[in-house]
């Protein structure tokens, strides 16, 4: 499976950083992070739970002992455990032109009911049509018709019973293809909904390589209790997604019929990474500022109590730093000295900070990032962080 190169997601209890460069030779812009309610996914399997990675066709995808594994449907009902979280991203997706309507599936399709019902009609049709004809084709004089007393009767008699059958039949047939023509100007009435049709344009400015979409769907089943709802999760995987919109279209099944919606949401995903999109729940777009100021007092209300180290968390670096550590600049592991709101006061080469590196560059590296500060007993605190540019996913 493939991964992105670069992502910053933060979570109630988890923050990974990820810098992402812009063209080459020119200073970061400043980005833009959304905020917004997302869902974390499991699949349980042999009482234990495993994060979805991925989706292959509409079926999951985990990892089980560093290799991933494939869970269909097909081979029983999934058992998912699914927790929103909120979500901090600077990876944003545009979905427009959204639709969603009721459908049905193929077999309670009225469409495809009135056809099998026309097909068995002309079956039904075919055979009274022979009947009449067969009818019609009786010669009355060459019937000879047993009497009530077990001999045959005059020619008189066997004529007048000959004409009396054959009317009965050719009645019959005509009866017959009367109704069926009748039943064939019927309309099976509709058996209500079953399904639902999805439709949307998407598009990203930063390339999705390993897209995936998942539906949550909160349903009324008609004729229940009006407190009873059910869910259904639906999972589709998608094609790359660019820059120009692409049209996504896509038919769920498994709801009862004349089901009612209660509740929708549609999660984007890439790489196992949950991708922030304009249709997603309780969305916030932040300033970098507004986002390391929300991931900053996430991290010290989940830890209260706890004594931390400081860790980087956030930052944006040119093009031309990445190339340099590509080349093996700044490839060893620096420390840097950092204050309880989580920013940088230069770089050193020592564990302790007595020793400053003499880099202007370096320096303002290192002050362009953001820091989770340190805790002591639940309170921010100054601390030193241990720093390697080389490992920062850039």
């Amino acid at each position: 499976m493939k991964t992105i190169t670069a992502r910053c997601l933060v979570s109630a209890a988890v923050v990974c950083i990820a810098l992402m460069p812009p063209a080459a030779g020119a200073q970061a812009p400043q980005k833009a992070y959304t905020l917004f309610t997302g869902a974390n996914i499991w699949v349980n399997l042999d009482k234990s739970i495993y994060p979805v990675r991925d989706v292959n066709g509409s079926s999951w995808v985990v990892e089980i002992d560093g290799q991933e594994h494939v869970v269909s449907a097909k081979q029983g009902p999934i058992n998912l455990k699914i927790v929103p979280v909120q979500k901090l991203t600077d990876v944003s997706a545009t979905i427009a032109a959204f639709k969603r309507e009721p459908a049905y599936t193929f077999a309670n399709d009225p469409s495809v009911k009135l056809t099998r019902g026309q097909s068995r009609a002309a079956g039904v049709s075919a055979g009274y049509e022979a009947a009449s004809n067969q009818a019609g084709a009786i010669d009355p004089s060459q019937l000879n018709t047993p009497g009530a007393s077990g001999t045959q009767s005059s020619g008189g008699t066997a004529s007048a019973h000959g004409q009396s059958s054959g009317a009965a039949a050719l009645a019959n047939a005509t009866a017959g293809v009367g109704a069926s023509v009748d039943f064939q100007a019927k309309q099976p009435e509709a058996a209500g909904y079953d399904a639902m049709n999805v439709e949307f344009n998407i598009s990203s400015e930063k390339p999705l390589k390993d897209a995936y979409i998942v539906t949550m769907t909160r349903f009324h089943p008609r004729g229940s209790e009006p407190d009873t709802v059910q869910s259904l999760v639906f999972a589709k995987a998608l094609d790359p997604i660019g820059a120009n919109p692409t049209t996504v279209k896509f038919a769920e099944e498994g709801f009862p019929i004349d089901y009612e919606v209660v509740d929708f949401q549609l999660h984007l995903y890439d790489g196992g990474t949950e991708i922030a999109t304009n249709v997603a729940e309780k969305r916030e777009v932040m300033t970098p500022e507004q986002a390391f100021e929300y991931v900053r007092k996430t991290y010290i209300e989940s830890h209260k109590g706890d004594t931390m180290k400081a860790v980087p968390v956030m930052g944006e670096l040119p093009t031309d730093a990445a190339e340099r550590i590509a080349s093996g600049k700044y490839a060893e592991t620096i420390y840097v000295r950092v204050s309880k709101d989580g920013l940088a006061d230069g770089a050193f080469s020592d564990s302790v900070c007595s020793k400053r590196i003499d880099d202007p560059y370096l320096e303002m590296l290192v002050r362009d990032l953001r820091f989770k500060p340190a805790l002591a007993q639940g309170t921010p605190v100054e601390g030193i962080a241990a720093l390697n540019l080389s490992k920062l996913g850039i």
